[in-house]
């Protein structure tokens, strides 16, 4: 009761104090900035000189689409330098990407990954891995985007990325790739049911360790009612995290869509509530006793960003439900959205979970903040556990970011982690990392 307490709290006097807010927030003030910093190609012509203020208010209505987008997340790229256009501004195609790259150093116990996931924590690490020196270009990118109105179509999207997240971190491979006409989405997308707008900055990839963040094929509906109510709805390709030993169990193909829905309520293009859930099919066989069952899964999840004060952002996830595990956070490392009933041989049920995640950014100037959060991830099975399973883990995180121009970005972060298992047995790991980014 203390934690529901703790987050209506923070969720109300956030809400609050942003709609109090007069002055521009400094991150708007960062986005304006960067939205100055593109060079225009025109595709047919300038337009008349009488058409100057239509023309420049049209440029800024298409360039802000690549910032107040309601599933954004503070690491994909920005708005492209290069913009071909058509002089009435009925079309633009943007050309962009982002050259990054990290370092990162532990001690006491390296973690095996380039992202820091309390789960990989080791709980007894070899003498040869207590201290680890590693550097990655994951996060490099490249990306299309037309944005465009048709008599027909009315407003639509395009849009293409592909990042060199894959084998080693080298490999190119595809991330998003989706349309938007009107209300409508269909493609390669961020699911309904995460809301990355509203995860606090790091420089460490991985992040908070109850992010939600599934991509999908999807078709999604997404309407926008009197500009302060956000509904959407949608049907997405599942992607099952099933523990089965194809002994006693073993997996069926995937037949029904997940469904994801969520509600929200802004009061300005990039401060909202929202709530959103998702209810899953997940299908395995028995083999004991030859026969297939379908297990129900769902989430729920509550997010927010505001601008309490204008240098001031507040942070907040929370999600809970079974069978959801899967779709993002330390659990996902694992399978962990259907498990083995130690019971009942052959049977297998969908275990609770529990994630929340508190940030805070200060901007000590438009293009300096400072930021921390911690976040957390609870396993909570109903059936006997093996003393060693992974219990709760806990992520925390303290940064700073300097974006010395529009295009170019440095940062530094301490990562502070823990990992318990339900014997109690627990153990702690800390990671310094940095940061250079140069977008086009």
């Amino acid at each position: 009761m203390k934690v529901k307490t703790l987050f209506a709290t923070f969720l109300l006097a956030s809400a609050s104090l942003s709609l109090h807010a007069v002055d521009k927030a400094a991150t708007d003030i960062q986005i304006d900035s960067t939205l100055k910093s593109n060079k225009i190609v025109f595709i047919d012509g300038r337009p008349a000189p009488q058409d100057t203020q239509h023309y420049v208010d049209s440029v800024r209505r298409v360039i802000s689409a690549f910032y107040y987008d309601q599933f954004r997340h503070f690491q994909d790229p920005g708005a492209p330098y290069f913009l071909f256009m058509s002089k009435d501004a009925t079309l633009a195609m943007g050309m962009g990407g982002a050259v990054r790259m990290r370092g990162y150093y532990d001690w006491g116990g390296a973690i095996p990954a380039s992202g820091f996931a309390p789960y990989l924590i080791p709980m007894h690490p070899s003498p040869t891995d207590m201290r680890h020196f590693g550097t990655t270009p994951a996060g490099t990118c490249l990306f299309f985007r037309v944005i465009g109105r048709n008599k027909l179509l009315g407003d639509y999207q395009l849009y293409i990325e592909a990042n060199f997240n894959g084998y080693q971190s080298r490999d190119f491979h595809l991330k998003k790739a989706y349309a938007i006409v009107n209300d409508f989405t269909i493609g390669y997308a961020s699911s309904t049911f995460s809301d990355p707008a509203a995860l606090p900055p790091t420089v460490d990839a991985q992040g908070p360790n109850n992010k939600i963040s599934p991509t999908a094929v999807l078709v999604r509906y997404m309407p926008v009612v009197r500009d302060r109510w956000v509904f959407a709805i949608s049907g997405e390709t599942p992607s099952g995290a099933l523990d089965v030993d194809d002994r006693n169990t073993a997996k069926v193909s995937t037949w029904m869509p997940d469904w994801a829905a969520f509600a929200q309520y802004q009061w300005d293009p990039n401060q909202h509530v929202r709530l959103s859930g998702i209810v899953r099919t997940l299908s395995y066989r028995d083999l004991v006793k030859e026969k297939n069952h379908n297990r129900i899964g769902w989430g729920i999840q509550l997010s927010s960003v505001a601008h309490p004060h204008p240098q001031l952002t507040t942070y907040l996830t929370a999600n809970y439900g079974h069978g959801y595990a899967g779709l993002g956070g330390d659990l996902l490392i694992g399978n962990y959205d259907l498990v083995a009933d130690p019971d009942a041989p052959g049977r297998m049920y969908a275990p609770a979970s529990f994630g929340w995640c508190l940030g805070l950014q200060y901007n000590i100037l438009p293009n300096l903040f400072v930021s921390a959060s911690a976040s957390q991830t609870r396993y909570l099975p109903s059936r006997r556990i093996s003393p060693d399973e992974y219990k709760y883990g806990i992520f925390s995180a303290i940064n700073v970011f300097w974006n010395l121009t529009p295009r170019i970005q440095v940062a530094a972060e301490f990562d502070f982690g823990k990992r318990q298992n339900f014997s109690h047995e627990h153990r702690y790991a800390k990671r310094i990392g940095a940061m250079c980014q140069f977008s086009f």
